[in-house]
């Protein structure tokens, strides 16, 4: 069983997902990570130093040999990832995955990502309007790619553990 989370920055793809792989007893896998792994770096310095077109064309290549293996895992995509080439459709093709769009709300992912703001690239230096704003416009266009998946779960007001006892029922496991 391959399950993929997708969703905006903030919407709980890595913390969820963690905690549904262990109650799967499935491998983790964070899509970010297994690029670092492989480029031997961060993916903002693969930003810095290649560029995004790069990066992009690195992301679609370690989905699909991700997609391509025999073994089942829990990988939380980056928040874009669903929304460059044909990454959806990869993703959609793959009928040993299911993807799980974790939905929230832009005043709870403003609220979210406040936290970590200057962490991340594109929200560095956002004033709370302009972050409401940036995120807004975001969803608004990345929900064509993110409503593709298979299952639509809200995330609004639940915990991790709801979340994981949500996803296990909704995926008719454990």
């Amino acid at each position: 069983m391959k399950i993929v989370l997708l969703g905006y920055m903030g919407s709980g793809k890595s913390t969820v997902g963690r905690e549904l792989a262990k109650a799967l007893k499935l491998p983790f896998k964070d899509l970010d990570q297994e690029i670092e792994a492989q480029m031997g770096v961060s993916v903002s310095e693969i930003f810095d130093q290649k560029g995004e077109l790069f990066f992009r064309k690195k992301e679609t290549g370690v989905l699909e040999q991700l997609l391509a293996t025999n073994t089942g895992f829990v990988l939380a995509l980056g928040g874009g990832t669903p929304c460059y080439g044909n990454n959806m459709g990869l993703i959609e093709a793959a009928n040993t995955a299911t993807s799980v769009y974790l939905k929230a709300k832009v005043a709870e992912l403003a609220l979210r990502l406040k936290k970590g703001q200057e962490q991340r690239p594109l929200l560095a230096g956002r004033s709370e309007a302009d972050l409401m704003e940036f995120i807004g416009k975001h969803l608004f266009e990345r929900m064509p790619f993110y409503e593709r998946a298979d299952h639509v779960v809200d995330i609004a007001s639940k915990s991790v553990d709801q979340l994981v006892e949500e996803l296990k029922s909704l995926l008719q496991v454990g």
